[in-house]
């Protein structure tokens, strides 16, 4: 069982912030706290506030830990490792049972002190899991839609199956007492902590999507325990941000954050140079020293727990082929991609998987080769006649995906594929499913320290690429469902050495192209620390001007 208290999560805390002269908005007469603006590339695809809506990078950066917290959270200022949220312990009561204590006194945005009840709804089918059953490993259709309005409070399809991807053998949540809550799985599960710990487990306040009039309504304004609460969300603009004073964590050191949306580089980094911005985000690495010539500001940021892919509909006439695709993975020289378009500031990984997976990791496993003759061999076994591929693509809302993309193209033309880029406005005309989808962008992060948590989250029976009918393999989905039942961890490390030689080389779903990196600039003379993660902490002991 693991015990924390208030006092051991705040004494890394630095100074509360003091006075700083930027832009600020009037909230209550006598508050001297400043506002800041961040210029980012996105604040939201879905444009709404629902952890389980919008699961992405940038969702990540508005989220955490300004707006949503969970039961388990994590170290945003070291090294991601779990740690004390809404609940001070928790224990195993079996394989199937974690019983986890809240933290007594933490109030809602709205005033509401948060009990069992909040958890228990939660984690309900009226929020969360529609008509999905516990224990099913069918596979979930779902779509990147943005949900239109509804007179009622009708889940957007996904929302079920994200929850399902999440929690695919949650029986049920029991309140115990007031602070006490318990999760019964249908099957044992050696993850629960980290699925408790994970970006989509974090907790609403009832009351408020009771008295709210629509599922859109309350996903653009939920109200929830953060340090930050939401005052608007302009769809494609902007998202402010206000004070939750009476946050647990400690008075927060911001009277207000505004979220503004600025897709070009050029120009978060103008309006950062000029102060109207006070953090600009998602900057490539050849900006840096640009930036960093003027001695009065930094920029900050290096790798973090994602990797950049690119993934395969194996639907697509060209790509059903499994060679094309093995073809394709054999063309890329990731390395002269980390060196030219990152300046070494990022590695190539193993593939989907991460150091910090312990005795899970498979240190010996890498990418495929850089093998351009092997390429042309493979196109050659195919049969493959330089029919083209398309190749989906939004403009750079990844840190140079459009110039990575030029290379990439260029990489495969050399061994004779023919790859043509099709530049879309949105994720929804990305995942469109098509004769035209083929080959697109993607990232994958590890939520905890267990390969469900990425290899079966993201491509597994209920994975996005599954849910949406682009790929699917019945062996990898047999051994995913013996990785989240099984508790032999050598059994799972060779299942999951197993799913790696399926979705990596056998019948490829996907190829890592490089570890991810994320850099922010701002003034030196902001006291800020960026965390390991797209997430953005401004809680009290990491702002300070």
């Amino acid at each position: 069982m693991s015990r924390f208290t208030r006092r051991t999560i705040l004494k890394s805390g630095g100074a509360v912030a003091s006075t700083l002269l930027l832009p600020r908005f009037a909230i209550a007469q006598g508050d001297n706290r400043p506002s800041v603006t961040v210029a980012v590339q996105k604040v939201t695809n879905a444009n709404v506030l629902d952890v389980l809506r919008e699961q992405s990078n940038v969702g990540e950066r508005v989220f955490f830990s300004s707006i949503w917290e969970g039961l388990i959270s994590k170290n945003w200022r070291g090294n991601l490792e779990a740690v004390p949220g809404l609940a001070t312990e928790w224990r195993r009561i079996d394989d199937q049972t974690v019983e986890v204590k809240l933290r007594q006194g933490v109030k809602f945005h709205n005033g509401d002190e948060l009990t069992a009840e909040d958890v228990v709804f939660t984690f309900s089918r009226e929020r969360m899991f529609g008509e999905t059953e516990a224990k099913s490993r069918s596979t979930i259709q779902a779509f990147e839609k943005i949900p239109t309005p509804r007179p009622g409070k009708e889940l957007p399809p996904d929302v079920p199956a994200v929850a399902r991807r999440i929690w695919p053998d949650l029986v049920r949540v029991d309140a115990v007492d007031k602070y006490t809550v318990r999760f019964y799985n249908a099957t044992p599960d050696v993850t629960i902590e980290g699925r408790l710990s994970r970006y989509g487990s974090d907790i609403m306040n009832r009351r408020a999507w009771e008295e709210s009039a629509s599922y859109l309504d309350w996903a653009r304004k939920p109200v929830t325990t953060g340090p930050y609460k939401v005052v608007e969300l302009k769809p494609d603009v902007s998202l402010t941000l206000e004070a939750h004073d009476e946050y647990w964590g400690g008075r927060p050191p911001l009277k207000r954050i505004r979220f503004l949306e600025v897709p070009e580089v050029a120009s978060r980094i103008n309006g950062l140079l000029s102060g109207e911005y006070q953090f600009a985000c998602d900057i490539p690495p050849d900006q840096i020293a640009g930036i960093e010539k003027n001695s009065a500001f930094e920029v900050q940021g290096g790798t973090i727990l994602n990797h950049r892919l690119t993934v395969f509909d194996k639907n697509h006439a060209v790509l059903a082929n499994p060679l094309v695709r093995r073809a394709f993975t054999h063309a890329i020289d990731r390395q002269a991609i980390v060196d030219s378009l990152w300046a070494g500031r990022t590695r190539v990984p193993k593939g989907l998987q991460w150091e910090f997976y312990g005795d899970m990791f498979n240190a010996d496993w890498s990418v495929p080769d850089y093998d351009p003759k092997l390429a042309q061999d493979l196109l050659k076994q195919a049969n493959y006649k330089g029919d083209p591929i398309p190749y989906r693509l939004l403009n750079n809302y990844y840190t140079n995906q459009v110039a990575t993309a030029q290379v990439l193209v260029e990489m495969w033309k050399s061994v004779g594929l023919n790859v043509q880029i099709e530049t879309k406005e949105n994720w929804s005309q990305i995942m469109e499913r098509a004769p035209t989808r083929a080959v697109r962008d993607w990232s994958n992060s590890a939520a905890f320290n267990d390969p469900v948590s990425s290899l079966v989250a993201q491509h597994g029976p209920n994975g996005q690429q599954q849910q949406i009918g682009e790929w699917t393999n019945a062996e990898l989905n047999k051994l995913s469902e013996f990785l989240e039942t099984s508790t032999d961890r050598a059994a799972r490390k060779k299942a999951f050495r197993r799913m790696l030689e399926i979705a990596e080389r056998e019948d490829p779903a996907y190829t890592v192209l490089h570890q991810n990196a994320t850099f922010t600039a701002k003034p030196k003379s902001i006291k800020w620390k960026a965390s390991p993660a797209f997430a953005m902490d401004f809680r009290a002991g990491n702002f300070e001007a």
